[in-house]
């Protein structure tokens, strides 16, 4: 028997359950369908997982270096499986809590593969969703007067180079590690492959990371780049920019052994394992979405400002129509374009008001424009620099490394970007969101009052520092 909803959600992501959140708070009768776990990529193979391993490596690192706060430790070997017991729990009560959210909002959930209908029996226009469950009883079929597709990423593949789940890792793979490799070749240098080549050196892996642009963590600003290549390396990881991978050379049997062209000189590269971070591919495929007028540019679903599709009841968010491929983004995302088909007027977001967060050690987070970005739009720029060591809360903690950069336009004081590597960056970038959403200059956050001794006035000095006006720096 067909069911009628005033919304199902496709993906039960952080996009795509925190959208059915808002639309139960909103009165819409909600429905989720989803082929796996609650919670999606993020908090069961992406976010979570991979934050949860990346602390005990800090505290393994801080045990390691306890010599430095006076205290001597006998220093033991990593009981890996239970630091996978501990990310299986953390995982497991989030994912409780996700259920628990559903059962308060009222929304029913479908545990299968949700496919849009064309023009049928139930609807005269395309939107009804089938769902094949996976218990294997009957097809449900779902009457929505919206849809909301939240279908996310997978991890991409490079040619000739294909994971098999032993040797040749996806980040999935990585994330269900029985027992920590002896070395690791990771082939991409950006966010995720950052976050790997940190966690696993400070386990004691051997790592070597390849990175086909010039420099690691390409889209990030420049000098970011450059400290993050200096601390890797200083961990003893092996950092090749500039590399291109020769899938044809791969070899496995006793681990992996592959040849990397470094355009003057080629070079063989060997390990027990082999992790590709290579980027991600949006799961648009077995949608039903050829039933329908939707369409998809480069493997992506395109939508309008407000996430509509081209059939204007179906809408998108998240990995799956590309864009800025964030956890936080797809929520937003979501709280948009349920309110939208909710009739109200939601505010929206552009891409310099996003903050972006890598939780390696050290830590990056950023907002707005690189200081190249903002040459390359014209701007006449100025900008501040203070190292983590003029601040007297970062030599407390014994992690100094890093610094605070800002970048504001010359001419009408605008700020347009801050980046921050370092210690606990991550939280505190919070602060420069908040001062690009209400376009602070830096002198109104020199104005602001930061507490002492904290990491946070480090926003205090670098505002300053802008103008060379900088009382520690």
């Amino acid at each position: 028997m067909a069911k009628e909803y005033d919304l199902v959600v496709i993906g039960s992501g952080p996009g795509g359950y925190v959208a059915a959140i808002r639309a139960s708070q909103l009165g819409l009768k909600t429905a989720i369908v989803e082929k796996n776990k609650l919670g999606g990529t993020c908090l069961h193979s992406g976010c979570i997982p991979t934050k949860t391993l990346l602390r005990s490596a800090e505290v393994f690192r801080t045990i390691k270096n306890s010599e430095q706060f006076g205290i001597s430790l006998e220093i033991t070997d990593v009981n890996f499986s239970k630091v996978q017991q501990r990310k299986n729990e953390v995982t497991n009560q989030l994912h409780q809590g996700i259920k628990l959210l559903m059962n308060k909002g009222k929304m029913d959930v479908y545990y299968g593969t949700g496919r849009i209908l064309g023009p049928s029996i139930f609807s005269p226009m395309p939107g009804t969703v089938s769902v094949e469950m996976n218990d294997g009883s009957e097809n449900e079929m779902l009457i929505p007067k919206n849809v909301l597709i939240a279908t996310g990423s997978r991890p991409k593949q490079l040619d000739g180079i294909e994971f098999d789940g032993d040797l040749i890792l996806s980040s999935d793979d990585c994330l269900n590690l029985e027992k920590l490799p002896k070395s690791m070749i990771i082939i991409g240098g950006g966010v995720i492959g950052v976050e790997f080549a940190s966690m696993l050196a400070d386990f004691n892996v051997e790592v070597t990371i390849v990175e086909y642009a010039n420099r690691l963590i390409p889209t990030e600003d420049e000098d970011i780049s450059k400290e993050m290549t200096r601390s890797l390396k200083k961990k003893g990881v092996q950092v090749y920019t500039s590399a291109n991978v020769l899938p044809d050379t791969l070899e496995k049997s006793n681990g992996v052994k592959i040849q990397i062209d470094l355009k003057d000189e080629k070079l063989v590269l060997e390990a027990e394992k082999l992790v590709v971070s290579v980027g991600r591919t949006a799961n648009i495929n077995d949608l039903g979405l050829e039933n329908t007028e939707i369409e998809a540019n480069n493997g992506k679903i395109a939508v309008n400002d407000f996430y509509q599709t081209k059939e204007s009841h179906i809408y998108a968010i998240g990995d799956c129509i590309g864009g800025i491929q964030l956890a936080h983004v797809a929520s937003r995302e979501g709280i948009i374009a349920v309110e939208h088909m909710a009739g109200l007027k939601p505010t929206l977001f552009t891409e310099r008001q996003v903050p972006r967060c890598i939780y390696s050690n050290p830590e990056v987070a950023s907002i707005g424009f690189t200081e190249q970005e903002a040459k390359n739009q014209g701007f006449s720029i100025k900008v501040g620099k203070i190292p983590f060591k003029a601040i007297g809360k970062a030599l407390v903690n014994g992690n100094s490394d890093g610094f605070i950069k800002m970048i504001a336009d010359e001419k009408t004081d605008d700020l347009l970007g801050i980046h921050l590597i370092g210690n606990q960056v991550t939280e505190l970038i919070s602060e420069a969101s908040l001062a690009t959403l209400l376009e602070a200059t830096p002198w109104e956050i020199a104005e602001t009052i930061h507490p002492h001794p904290t990491l946070s006035e480090a926003f205090a000095e670098v505002s300053l520092a802008v103008d060379g006006k900088a009382i520690h720096g």
